[in-house]
């Protein structure tokens, strides 16, 4: 469940309270167009983009965020020009250097969800050491959405349990929203609270379908890179004033 935590308000200059999300999911969307805004290659677009990556990530880890889900590299990314996917690698495998000792002081966990596998060989190694390098930590949980494509994921998991039904291990009526969950790369984690998009684009773009059924939304008008810790405070001031039924009254 979401929780309370005090803000301090610049401009009133004394502390509010906001109901703080558990699980925060972000559609990191905009390098691009924020790179060819100032007439560079979208490839400086990603590299500007991961580094507010970095910041946004430690400061929801320092709020008490207890976890991160970043849409990274989508399945459909791949129909991207080769020359920027061969950048968007680079930077991928850049950055797991960094990460194997980047989030060790931060205490955060780093997990990857997607179909990994279509990768590099040294990638997926790389992919292999962050996730054992801090699987025993006790802080958030970042979830890394790379080769990420959530009816990719619902037919897995659907299958999985088809596969299931078929070899007699479960009946049917044994399929429940719990089941269908833990077949899910999400599984054992809360489902998110709220999911930012920033850059002004009305649109989900296969990111966590099944887990955000009752998420709310919030859509800013500003590209990744030029996304703010600020811009993140007034997200959570939007979710704070949301009234959540759940589909009740």
């Amino acid at each position: 469940m979401p929780f309370l935590f005090t803000r301090r308000n610049k401009a009133k200059g004394k502390g509010e309270n906001i109901v703080l999300p558990q699980h925060i999911g972000i559609i990191m969307d905009g390098n691009g167009r924020w790179a060819k805004k100032r007439g560079l290659p979208r490839s400086a677009g990603h590299t500007a983009g991961a580094q507010t990556f970095r910041t946004i990530t430690r400061y929801c880890s320092d709020i008490g965020v207890k976890y991160l889900t970043v849409y990274a590299f989508s399945t459909e990314n791949w129909k991207r020009p080769k020359e920027e996917v061969d950048a968007l690698m680079r930077l991928f495998k850049q950055y797991l250097v960094e990460a194997l000792t980047d989030f060790k002081d931060d205490s955060i966990v780093v997990r990857f969800i997607g179909d990994t596998t279509a990768f590099s060989p040294e990638l997926q190694k790389l992919i292999r050491e962050t996730t054992e390098e801090s699987k025993d930590r006790d802080g958030m949980v970042l979830n890394i959405a790379m080769n990420y494509g959530s009816r990719d994921e619902i037919l897995m998991a659907t299958k999985s349990i088809a596969s299931r039904v078929q070899s007699g291990e479960i009946s049917v009526d044994d399929i429940t929203e719990e089941l269908f969950s833990s077949g899910l790369y999400t599984a054992g984690q809360p489902d998110p609270d709220l999911v930012i998009r920033p850059s002004g684009e009305y649109r989900i773009s296969n990111f966590l379908l099944w887990q955000s059924a009752y998420t709310e939304f919030v859509i800013m008008d500003k590209l990744w890179p030029d996304f703010t810790t600020e811009d993140l405070d007034k997200a959570l001031e939007l979710f704070s004033k949301r009234n959540r039924r759940f589909g009740g009254v």
